[in-house]
């Protein structure tokens, strides 16, 4: 469903960008009921406002569940014939493909950030740890927890930034004091030359004053 939806949203119709896919699918993931409605739902909104959402709801709904509802009405028979369990063999081989590529696509997409790759690398651990050993535990953990992480680091991250920004607002503040500091020492160095200059010119006219006197 994640492959058809990328194709369908991003290829074909435009509406959105890689980046914010991404974080529809997330979004989907993690709020109750299947991606395909909570994705509709999300691009209904934003073409159409509560209206487009509505309608798009409506839209994945409808058919399907009539499909379902007709299917189910004889699905023992159906189920039952020999063809059928063959192709249902095929499609679930099928889907398989299908769900890989669409991760292989969502993680290249992503950013490849030190963060991103330690969550990813984890969750891909945890994942096949569980599976192997057949433990009972549910994504939705999974999600939880990745999303504060998410929320830690970024928090983190926030009071490093303002750190960093205060930091750089107080070296102006030292660089103008310093700036002050060597304005006056400048201001003092020209009145003690101007000063020098003073007491040597005084000095020639009295000594000046004395040979005058002296020939007198």
């Amino acid at each position: 469903m994640i492959a058809l939806l990328q194709n369908e949203f991003i290829e074909k119709k435009k509406w959105l960008e890689k980046d914010e896919f991404t974080d529809v699918i997330a979004v989907a993931e993690s709020t109750p009921g299947p991606i395909a409605i909570n994705c509709s739902t999300y691009i209904g909104y934003k073409i159409g406002g509560f209206l487009g959402s509505l309608i798009a709801t409506l839209a994945v709904c409808i058919p399907s569940f009539t499909i379902i509802y007709v299917v189910s009405l004889f699905f023992d028979a159906f189920i039952s014939l020999e063809y059928v369990a063959l192709a249902f063999k095929g499609i679930r081989v099928c889907v398989t493909f299908l769900i890989l590529s669409a991760g292989l696509k969502l993680f290249l997409s992503a950013k490849k950030s030190a963060f991103n790759l330690i969550i990813f690398g984890v969750t891909a651990a945890t994942v096949v740890t569980l599976s192997l050993f057949a433990v009972n535990f549910s994504s939705i953990y999974l999600i939880l927890i990745a999303a504060a992480v998410g929320v830690i680091a970024y928090l983190i991250t926030s009071a490093r930034s303002k750190v960093s920004a205060k930091s750089s607002d107080e070296i102006p503040v030292c660089q103008k004091v310093s700036d002050k500091a060597s304005d006056k020492n400048a201001v003092c160095s020209i009145a003690h030359k101007a000063s020098y200059e003073a007491s040597e010119k005084s000095l020639d006219e009295a000594s000046e004053s004395e040979k005058r006197e002296e020939n007198e």
